[in-house]
């Protein structure tokens, strides 16, 4: 069954034709499965991944651009996947883009920005436009949209709706609606494998048995503010070597950084940034929990607020710089799980695993409204009731499926 992504909408759109379009993404997030909803009967699928032709390119990188030349009337498509593989093809997309401007449109897929950056590769500057593919989102199961309206047409094919339960058990990778059993063993084996070679591929750790240790206190601190110096301490690891550690994460787009929100304010905040895993099924299998609805007892409030934050992440991701993800905390104990800010407000986030709330449960928002009322003039707490309530003045609970 092959499900409607969000990105396939940006990709079709006009304005993204003729350039080079990047989506980058971690491994399993559907990127070879968009290309071939992309792919259209006289496109070129340039597949990296294949030893074979990675080792062709790499050896002759204009071998490319000799065989697309001269361009055809009709503009043609490549698709090019994992291309920080061969990133010396950058060069030879340039090259055609400059030479022949409206015959041709790339779409490239990667899972390293890290790479590129590290092998100074050509990034294409006016010439690419640049998408995040993020696990399934609740935008693409139809639903979703109470704080932040979804971005264009409900899907034409969406996925299908899992409860909550499975959900912070076991992720939202694409593979976990369609895997109906065996999906634990999957994550499990993503996470020894997969994240494990990524870092060895990037020379990031020269013990995998350091990186271990390292991943699974770092998958168990997932959400929280980074403390290098504990992480550093429990682990016996370098703290330059843990902060190194922690950029190959993001850098591969397995985890992301939540900042704090730093607009004007009288309060001293905390300045450092919480870190989240991308899904919640990959932080629990990285953290070797296991992977059954009986961790919710102990961590169910835990990874509901992890999987707003990826819920959030996401969306934002599709919809562009003007939106960023934040949270606030002070020195004197005022915190707010998660700030939104957007083009015209910022919408502070208070996340209870309840399904029962209470107007208390907005007492953290109102403080952060009174303090920023510029710029915030409204907020939300997400839970598990089954419909929209009014707590306080400028406080909404909703839903989680409503998010």
């Amino acid at each position: 069954m092959n499900y409607t992504r969000i990105l396939e909408r940006a990709l079709n759109a006009p304005s993204s034709r003729g350039k080079a379009r990047l989506v980058l993404g971690a491994r399993q997030t559907g990127k070879s499965t968009l290309f071939q909803a992309l792919k259209g009967d006289n496109d070129l699928l340039i597949d990296l991944q294949e030893r074979s032709e990675r080792t062709r390119l790499a050896r002759d990188p204009e071998a490319l651009t000799r065989s697309l030349i001269p361009p055809g009337r009709r503009r043609r498509h490549i698709l090019v996947d994992e291309v920080q593989r061969v990133p010396e093809l950058l060069d030879e997309i340039q090259l055609l883009l400059d030479r022949y401007p409206g015959s041709f449109t790339f779409t490239l897929t990667g899972s390293s920005a890290r790479r590129l950056r590290r092998r100074d590769a050509n990034l294409l500057p006016g010439r690419s436009h640049r998408f995040l593919l993020s696990p399934v989102c609740l935008w693409e199961q139809g639903t979703g949209g109470a704080i932040l309206p979804p971005a264009g047409r409900p899907p034409s094919n969406p996925f299908p709706r899992r409860p909550i339960e499975e959900v912070l058990v076991f992720g939202s990778l694409p593979a976990a609606f369609v895997e109906k059993k065996g999906f634990a063993k999957t994550l499990e084996t993503y996470a020894e494998v997969y994240v494990e070679e990524e870092v060895l591929r990037e020379s990031a750790a020269r013990s995998l048995g350091d990186y271990g240790r390292f991943l699974e206190l770092a998958a168990v601190e997932s959400g929280n503010p980074v403390n290098l110096t504990r992480i550093s301490r429990e682990t016996g690891i370098p703290l330059s070597t843990v902060h190194g550690f922690y950029s190959v994460l993001v850098d591969t787009l397995v985890g992301f950084s939540v900042p704090p929100y730093s607009r004007s304010s009288r309060a001293r905040i905390i300045r450092t940034p919480r870190f989240f895993f991308l899904d919640t099924g990959v932080r629990n299998a990285v953290a070797r929990v296991p992977l059954e609805t009986g961790i919710l007892a102990v961590e169910g409030g835990r990874l509901f607020e992890h999987w707003v934050a990826c819920e959030l992440f996401a969306r934002i991701g599709y919809l562009g710089r003007g939106y960023r993800l934040s949270y606030w905390r002070t020195t004197d104990g005022a915190e707010v799980d998660f700030v939104l800010e957007t083009p015209r407000e910022a919408v502070p986030i208070e996340v209870k695993y309840t399904k029962r709330p209470h107007p208390a449960d907005a007492r953290n928002i109102e403080h952060f409204i009174s303090r920023h009322p510029d710029s915030a003039r409204r907020g939300f707490v997400v839970c598990r009731c089954e419909r929209q309530e009014q707590l306080s003045r400028h406080v909404r609970a909703v839903p989680w499926s409503e998010l």
